[in-house]
Protein backbone atom coordinates (compact mmCIF):
# COMPACT_ATOMS: atom_id res chain seq x y z
CA UNK A 1 0.00 0.00 0.00
CA UNK A 2 2.87 2.38 0.83
CA UNK A 3 6.33 2.35 -0.71
CA UNK A 4 9.15 4.67 0.33
CA UNK A 5 12.52 4.40 -1.43
CA UNK A 6 15.69 6.33 -0.58
CA UNK A 7 13.81 9.17 1.07
CA UNK A 8 16.23 12.00 1.82
CA UNK A 9 15.30 15.30 3.49
CA UNK A 10 17.47 18.23 4.50
CA UNK A 11 16.60 21.65 5.89
CA UNK A 12 18.58 24.88 5.59
CA UNK A 13 21.93 25.41 3.92
CA UNK A 14 25.59 25.93 4.73
CA UNK A 15 26.56 25.50 8.36
CA UNK A 16 22.90 25.57 9.38
CA UNK A 17 21.97 22.63 7.14
CA UNK A 18 20.26 19.76 8.97
CA UNK A 19 20.15 16.35 7.29
CA UNK A 20 16.89 15.18 8.89
CA UNK A 21 16.23 11.95 6.93
CA UNK A 22 18.92 9.83 5.31
CA UNK A 23 18.11 7.30 2.57
CA UNK A 24 15.09 5.74 4.30
CA UNK A 25 13.30 2.87 2.53
CA UNK A 26 10.38 0.68 3.60
CA UNK A 27 7.12 -0.86 2.43
CA UNK A 28 3.79 -1.23 4.23
CA UNK A 29 1.23 -3.79 3.06
CA UNK A 30 -2.48 -3.00 2.78
CA UNK A 31 -4.12 -3.38 6.20
CA UNK A 32 -0.78 -3.46 8.02
CA UNK A 33 0.26 -1.27 10.95
CA UNK A 34 3.89 -0.12 10.71
CA UNK A 35 5.71 1.74 13.48
CA UNK A 36 8.54 4.26 13.46
CA UNK A 37 10.31 4.76 16.79
CA UNK A 38 13.29 6.79 17.94
CA UNK A 39 14.39 9.67 20.11
CA UNK A 40 13.12 13.21 19.58
CA UNK A 41 14.86 14.62 16.51
CA UNK A 42 15.52 11.22 14.94
CA UNK A 43 13.51 12.11 11.82
CA UNK A 44 10.47 9.90 12.31
CA UNK A 45 7.84 12.67 12.21
CA UNK A 46 9.60 14.23 9.21
CA UNK A 47 9.11 10.96 7.30
CA UNK A 48 5.41 10.99 8.18
CA UNK A 49 4.96 14.60 7.13
CA UNK A 50 6.72 13.96 3.82
CA UNK A 51 4.30 11.11 3.04
CA UNK A 52 1.37 13.38 3.93
CA UNK A 53 2.66 16.12 1.62
CA UNK A 54 3.46 18.55 4.45
CA UNK A 55 7.23 18.58 3.95
CA UNK A 56 8.39 19.86 0.54
CA UNK A 57 11.82 19.48 -1.02
CA UNK A 58 12.31 15.78 -0.32
CA UNK A 59 14.27 13.49 -2.62
CA UNK A 60 13.69 9.84 -3.42
CA UNK A 61 10.48 8.06 -4.38
CA UNK A 62 7.17 7.45 -2.63
CA UNK A 63 3.96 5.76 -3.75
CA UNK A 64 0.54 4.98 -2.27
CA UNK A 65 -1.26 1.98 -3.76
CA UNK A 66 1.12 2.04 -6.72
CA UNK A 67 0.52 5.71 -7.52
CA UNK A 68 3.75 7.76 -7.40
CA UNK A 69 3.69 10.85 -5.18
CA UNK A 70 5.06 14.17 -6.31
CA UNK A 71 5.93 17.27 -4.33
CA UNK A 72 2.34 18.52 -4.68
CA UNK A 73 -0.69 16.33 -4.02
CA UNK A 74 -4.06 16.28 -5.77
CA UNK A 75 -7.18 16.76 -3.67
CA UNK A 76 -8.16 13.13 -4.15
CA UNK A 77 -4.94 12.03 -2.42
CA UNK A 78 -6.22 13.50 0.84
CA UNK A 79 -9.41 11.47 0.62
CA UNK A 80 -7.30 8.31 0.58
CA UNK A 81 -4.76 9.36 3.22
CA UNK A 82 -5.36 11.28 6.43
CA UNK A 83 -3.27 12.19 9.47
CA UNK A 84 -3.88 12.34 13.22
CA UNK A 85 -1.56 14.79 14.97
CA UNK A 86 0.14 14.61 18.33
CA UNK A 87 -1.58 17.42 20.17
CA UNK A 88 -5.39 17.23 20.38
CA UNK A 89 -5.34 20.67 22.05
CA UNK A 90 -3.67 22.30 19.05
CA UNK A 91 -5.10 20.35 16.11
CA UNK A 92 -8.75 21.38 16.67
CA UNK A 93 -9.94 24.93 15.99
CA UNK A 94 -10.87 26.40 19.39
CA UNK A 95 -13.76 28.48 18.00
CA UNK A 96 -15.35 25.71 15.95
CA UNK A 97 -17.83 23.24 17.34
CA UNK A 98 -17.30 19.51 16.84
CA UNK A 99 -19.96 19.71 14.14
CA UNK A 100 -18.00 22.41 12.27
CA UNK A 101 -14.73 20.48 12.64
CA UNK A 102 -16.20 17.28 11.19
CA UNK A 103 -18.16 19.04 8.43
CA UNK A 104 -15.17 20.96 7.09
CA UNK A 105 -13.40 18.09 5.22
CA UNK A 106 -16.75 16.97 3.77
CA UNK A 107 -17.43 20.47 2.43
CA UNK A 108 -13.89 20.81 1.02
CA UNK A 109 -14.20 17.48 -0.82
CA UNK A 110 -17.83 18.10 -1.82
CA UNK A 111 -19.13 14.96 -0.13
CA UNK A 112 -22.89 14.42 0.25
CA UNK A 113 -24.79 13.06 3.27
CA UNK A 114 -23.00 15.39 5.68
CA UNK A 115 -25.50 14.87 8.52
CA UNK A 116 -25.28 11.09 8.29
CA UNK A 117 -21.48 11.05 8.05
CA UNK A 118 -20.98 13.36 11.05
CA UNK A 119 -23.22 11.23 13.27
CA UNK A 120 -21.62 8.01 12.03
CA UNK A 121 -18.11 9.32 12.70
CA UNK A 122 -19.03 10.31 16.26
CA UNK A 123 -20.53 6.88 16.91
CA UNK A 124 -17.46 5.13 15.52
CA UNK A 125 -15.16 6.86 17.99
CA UNK A 126 -17.45 6.19 20.94
CA UNK A 127 -18.82 9.69 21.56
CA UNK A 128 -22.29 9.97 20.00
CA UNK A 129 -24.52 12.85 18.93
CA UNK A 130 -24.44 14.52 22.35
CA UNK A 131 -20.94 15.87 21.61
CA UNK A 132 -21.83 17.34 18.24
CA UNK A 133 -22.25 20.98 19.24
CA UNK A 134 -19.59 21.19 21.95
CA UNK A 135 -16.43 23.26 21.61
CA UNK A 136 -12.96 21.73 22.09
CA UNK A 137 -12.52 23.45 25.49
CA UNK A 138 -15.59 21.54 26.70
CA UNK A 139 -13.90 18.19 26.00
CA UNK A 140 -11.24 16.20 27.81
CA UNK A 141 -7.92 15.41 26.12
CA UNK A 142 -9.05 11.90 25.22
CA UNK A 143 -12.34 13.17 23.80
CA UNK A 144 -10.50 15.75 21.70
CA UNK A 145 -8.26 13.05 20.26
CA UNK A 146 -11.35 10.96 19.47
CA UNK A 147 -12.70 13.96 17.53
CA UNK A 148 -9.37 14.24 15.67
CA UNK A 149 -9.62 10.54 14.78
CA UNK A 150 -13.25 11.01 13.66
CA UNK A 151 -12.17 13.91 11.43
CA UNK A 152 -9.51 11.69 9.83
CA UNK A 153 -12.02 8.86 9.28
CA UNK A 154 -14.91 10.90 7.94
CA UNK A 155 -13.65 10.84 4.32
CA UNK A 156 -13.29 7.02 4.41
CA UNK A 157 -9.51 6.99 3.81
CA UNK A 158 -7.46 3.86 3.29
CA UNK A 159 -4.31 5.10 5.05
CA UNK A 160 -4.00 6.84 8.42
CA UNK A 161 -0.75 8.45 9.56
CA UNK A 162 -0.48 8.67 13.35
CA UNK A 163 2.02 11.17 14.75
CA UNK A 164 2.43 10.37 18.47
CA UNK A 165 -1.39 10.19 18.87
CA UNK A 166 -1.33 9.36 22.60
CA UNK A 167 1.73 11.20 23.94
CA UNK A 168 -0.27 14.22 25.16
CA UNK A 169 -2.77 12.03 27.04
CA UNK A 170 -2.90 10.49 30.51
CA UNK A 171 -1.73 6.89 30.72
CA UNK A 172 -5.24 5.58 31.46
CA UNK A 173 -6.62 7.39 28.39
CA UNK A 174 -3.75 6.20 26.16
CA UNK A 175 -4.96 2.59 26.40
CA UNK A 176 -8.49 3.59 25.38
CA UNK A 177 -7.25 5.45 22.29
CA UNK A 178 -4.90 2.61 21.29
CA UNK A 179 -7.71 0.06 21.60
CA UNK A 180 -9.98 2.32 19.53
CA UNK A 181 -7.33 2.63 16.80
CA UNK A 182 -6.79 -1.15 16.74
CA UNK A 183 -10.54 -1.75 16.47
CA UNK A 184 -10.96 0.76 13.64
CA UNK A 185 -8.09 -0.78 11.68
CA UNK A 186 -9.66 -4.23 11.91
CA UNK A 187 -13.16 -3.03 10.98
CA UNK A 188 -12.06 -0.80 8.07
CA UNK A 189 -8.93 -2.69 6.94
CA UNK A 190 -6.97 0.54 7.36
CA UNK A 191 -3.24 0.86 6.78
CA UNK A 192 -1.40 2.66 9.59
CA UNK A 193 2.01 4.25 9.96
CA UNK A 194 2.50 5.23 13.57
CA UNK A 195 5.28 7.40 14.96
CA UNK A 196 6.17 7.27 18.64
CA UNK A 197 9.07 7.50 21.06
CA UNK A 198 7.26 5.00 23.34
CA UNK A 199 8.26 1.44 22.44
CA UNK A 200 5.47 -0.16 24.47
CA UNK A 201 2.78 1.80 22.62
CA UNK A 202 4.20 0.93 19.20
CA UNK A 203 4.54 -2.75 20.15
CA UNK A 204 0.86 -2.77 21.15
CA UNK A 205 -0.40 -1.50 17.80
CA UNK A 206 2.21 -2.39 15.17
CA UNK A 207 3.21 -5.69 13.61
CA UNK A 208 6.49 -4.33 12.24
CA UNK A 209 8.65 -1.58 13.66
CA UNK A 210 11.59 0.43 12.30
CA UNK A 211 13.99 2.14 14.69
CA UNK A 212 15.44 5.50 13.63
CA UNK A 213 18.53 7.33 14.84
CA UNK A 214 19.86 10.59 13.37
CA UNK A 215 17.63 10.33 10.32
CA UNK A 216 18.45 6.75 9.33
CA UNK A 217 17.00 3.29 9.96
CA UNK A 218 19.20 1.28 12.31
CA UNK A 219 16.97 -1.78 12.63
CA UNK A 220 13.64 -3.26 11.59
CA UNK A 221 11.93 -5.88 13.72
CA UNK A 222 8.58 -7.47 14.52
CA UNK A 223 6.30 -6.41 17.33
CA UNK A 224 6.85 -9.83 18.93
CA UNK A 225 10.60 -9.26 18.90
CA UNK A 226 10.19 -5.87 20.56
CA UNK A 227 7.81 -7.22 23.20
CA UNK A 228 10.27 -10.02 23.94
CA UNK A 229 13.03 -7.44 24.42
CA UNK A 230 15.37 -9.06 21.89
CA UNK A 231 16.47 -6.33 19.45
CA UNK A 232 19.74 -6.88 17.57
CA UNK A 233 21.18 -3.35 17.36
CA UNK A 234 22.88 -1.73 20.33
CA UNK A 235 21.00 1.54 19.85
CA UNK A 236 17.65 -0.26 20.02
CA UNK A 237 18.69 -2.12 23.16
CA UNK A 238 19.70 1.19 24.71
CA UNK A 239 16.38 2.79 23.67
CA UNK A 240 14.48 -0.16 25.16
CA UNK A 241 16.37 0.17 28.43
CA UNK A 242 15.69 3.90 28.59
CA UNK A 243 11.95 3.31 28.04
CA UNK A 244 11.74 1.29 31.28
CA UNK A 245 12.39 4.37 33.42
CA UNK A 246 15.23 6.41 34.84
CA UNK A 247 18.24 4.37 35.95
CA UNK A 248 21.35 6.48 36.68
CA UNK A 249 23.72 3.51 36.56
CA UNK A 250 22.37 2.38 33.18
CA UNK A 251 22.37 5.90 31.71
CA UNK A 252 26.01 6.41 32.69
CA UNK A 253 26.86 3.50 30.38
CA UNK A 254 24.93 4.85 27.38
CA UNK A 255 26.97 5.64 24.26
CA UNK A 256 26.41 7.80 21.18
CA UNK A 257 25.54 5.96 17.96
CA UNK A 258 26.42 7.52 14.59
Amino acid sequence: MITVENLDIAFGSGRGRVHAVRQVSFKVARGESFGLVGESGSGKSTVLRAIAGLTPGWRGAMAVDGVALGQKRARDFHRRLQMVFQDPYGSLHPRHTVNDILKEPLIIHKVDDIEFRVLKALDEVGLGAGYRFRFPHQLSGGQRQRIAIARALILDPEVILLDEPTSALDVSVQAEILNLLAQLRRERNLTYIMVSHDLAIVAHLCGRIAVMNRGAFVEEMSGDQLRAGTPEHGYTRQLLLASKGYDRAAIDQFVEFD
